[in-house]
């Protein structure tokens, strides 16, 4: 399982909660619940990860958050 940050947050215009991976440019999918959204942006990721291994192309690491203790 990857461990992208993923967002998710209502469209007006688009009538859908839409999920978006930040990390992977172009990444996004939609849903008409967040739990929807979720689960095809998680499918979503699956398919850019298998595209760019596909093509050749450099697949980001997960990112993560950092804590940083003073």
């Amino acid at each position: 399982m990857y461990k992208y940050k993923i967002i998710i947050y209502w469209s007006s215009e688009d009538e859908a909660f839409i999920a978006e991976v930040p990390e992977l440019l172009g990444c996004m999918a939609h849903g008409s619940t967040p739990e929807d959204a979720l689960k095809n942006a998680k499918e979503a990721i699956q398919l850019w990860i298998d595209t760019a291994k596909e093509f050749g192309d450099v697949i980001p690491e997960p990112k993560g958050n950092k804590l940083i203790l003073a």
